[in-house]
């Protein structure tokens, strides 16, 4: 059965998509069939993954192939056809890792589907919509056999990732090492209960759960946070980033997670312990690679798989480069633990 794992933070710029996509690359090095599904209508893990196309070869993909958008088609534009699997585009380079794209017109399904989830007397008339995304996903996943779907979500508290996220089996914040990301996981404390009501009370309504697509039960649960963009300074981060990492944290274990708990959104404390996480459920922290991080780009791999001949055509020589290359076996290293772990804690689900 395919897990389907969101990362989600309604702040910006925490490197949602670049940890999609390094983390995606190295499940699948590791075996496991991996979908990447671009759901951000800035549509950033989509150009990640496909790299410089040209207008044409770009407009032939989004003609031949599905996208988030054309596959909710026949339910968001009452079509007389049912929600198909997306035929999701293979990422050169990593055979057992795709692409579901990304459409910047997925954004104007928002109003509509948020009608539906009001979940109001109106519902009969919108009760295909509430669970379309989830059967679109799980029908992709089956026609790939896939075991894992990774979700990039946008940074917003809308409907759509209200629904993304209640219908996905486990979630991962991304944070950076600021005061922004503290703000966020005192927000996230408030909404993700409310959030979890919604989903529950969904789950159970009959107009709901006889649809056409039947909005799923709600299983999610917490895997951890990550935090990221921090600078290091003789092998350890500075004291202000230091301070900031430790006040995510914080409130992370003291805040939030008594609030997952309440609302069941923790796996077991024993499969945490078993996994390597601490009190603090943060899985990782990755420190600032934004050279690397451009260079990756540019090639469409991860960081830890850029080679000799691409750091070359950088002109990346003498100490730069043994630092380059330092780096990225350091990247390696955190993104096979990230994984590994992952692999550990969905394994019960």
């Amino acid at each position: 059965m395919v897990q389907k794992i969101a990362l989600f933070n309604h702040k910006g710029g925490v490197s949602k998509t670049t940890t999609t996509f390094n983390l995606g690359w190295m499940l699948a090095s590791k075996g496991k069939t991996v979908i990447l599904v671009d759901t951000d209508p800035q549509c950033n893990l989509t150009g990640m993954a496909l790299g410089e196309q040209d207008e044409n070869n770009l407009e032939e993909i989004y003609n031949k192939h599905s996208n988030i958008k054309t596959g909710l088609v026949p339910a968001f534009e009452s079509q007389p056809r049912a929600i198909e699997a997306v035929d999701c585009i293979p990422i050169g380079g990593q055979d057992k890792l795709f692409l579901l794209p990304g459409h910047v017109g997925f954004a104007e399904y928002e109003v509509t589907l948020g009608l539906a989830q009001e979940l109001s007397s109106s519902i009969q008339t919108l009760k295909n919509l509430p669970g379309s995304i989830s059967d679109l996903l799980e029908k992709t996943a089956r026609k790939f056999n896939a075991d894992y779907i990774l979700i990039d979500m946008s940074p917003s508290l809308s409907s759509i990732n209200q629904n993304l996220l209640m219908t996905s089996n486990f979630f991962i914040i991304p944070t950076n090492a600021d005061f922004f990301s503290v703000m966020a996981i005192e927000s996230l404390t408030k909404m993700l209960p409310k959030w979890y009501e919604w989903a529950k009370k969904a789950s159970s309504l009959p107009v709901l759960k006889d649809a056409t697509y039947p909005f799923p039960e709600i299983n999610l649960k917490f895997l951890g946070a990550i935090i990221q963009n921090y600078r290091i300074i003789r092998g350890k981060e500075t004291v202000a980033f230091e301070n900031w990492i430790q006040k995510i944290e914080q409130d992370i274990n003291s805040k939030l997670a008594p609030i997952l708990d309440k609302n069941n959104m923790l796996v077991s404390p024993q499969t945490y312990i078993e996994n390597g996480i601490p009190q603090s459920y943060t899985l990782s922290k990755i420190p600032n690679f934004n050279s690397l991080i451009a260079l990756s780009q540019e090639h469409q791999v991860p960081v830890y798989e850029l080679t000799p001949e691409q750091f070359r055509s950088a002109k990346w020589a003498g100490k730069v480069l043994e630092t380059a290359k330092e780096k990225q076996d350091d990247f390696r290293k955190i993104f096979s633990d990230i994984a590994d772990k992952i692999i550990g804690l969905t394994a019960t689900n």
